[in-house]
């Protein structure tokens, strides 16, 4: 997540400069899930990775991971799922399929077109979280971590935010 570049204050003529430790190696990668059922309040699922730039650490998610999400999300919502998502290439690997087609009595995928951020409530949510997180200068890759963790909790406890990312992607739920 490289937050986008943010404004600041300064006294005039003097240009604000925040002097940053560490190379900038390292990155935080988040997967998610915004979910909506008429008549109940929106929730957010996601899980985080950090990564180090060690040697055998993944980069990012795998498909299991996105598997390991999506069991998880139906365990926590408890019952079956429609799940609409981007064409990202990790979606559409033989495994994920393999999984869709084998739980299909509760699983049903729906993708978007290849691309279309702006019909993915997800995008939204991502863009309120790097919106409260540009102006922070990071001593390491966990204060960063930790920002997001923070930011995402504190999206889960408002629905009305969430609801609002679906809002803005103009779609609608209809049974």
């Amino acid at each position: 997540m490289t937050p986008p570049r943010a404004r600041t204050w300064g006294r005039i003529g003097q240009t604000p400069v925040v002097r940053v430790r560490g190379r900038g190696s390292g990155r935080v990668s988040i997967a998610g899930m915004a979910c909506y059922k008429p008549g109940q309040r929106s929730r957010l699922i996601y899980a985080i990775r950090e990564y180090r730039g060690r040697k055998d650490e993944p980069k990012g998610f795998g498909w299991r991971d996105f598997r390991d999400l999506i069991v998880r999300a139906r365990l926590q919502l408890g019952g079956p799922i429609v799940l609409v998502w981007d064409n990202v290439r990790l979606h559409l690997t033989v495994g994920m399929r393999e999984f869709i087609d084998a739980n299909a009595e509760w699983l049903t995928v729906f993708q978007l077109p290849t691309y279309a951020p702006d019909l993915n409530p997800t995008e939204g949510v991502w863009s309120l979280v790097k919106r409260d997180i540009g102006n922070l200068a990071a001593a390491d890759l966990g204060q960063i971590t930790r920002a997001v963790k923070r930011k995402l909790k504190m999206l889960q406890y408002r629905p009305e935010a969430i609801d609002g990312c679906l809002a803005g992607t103009d779609l609608a739920l209809d049974l």
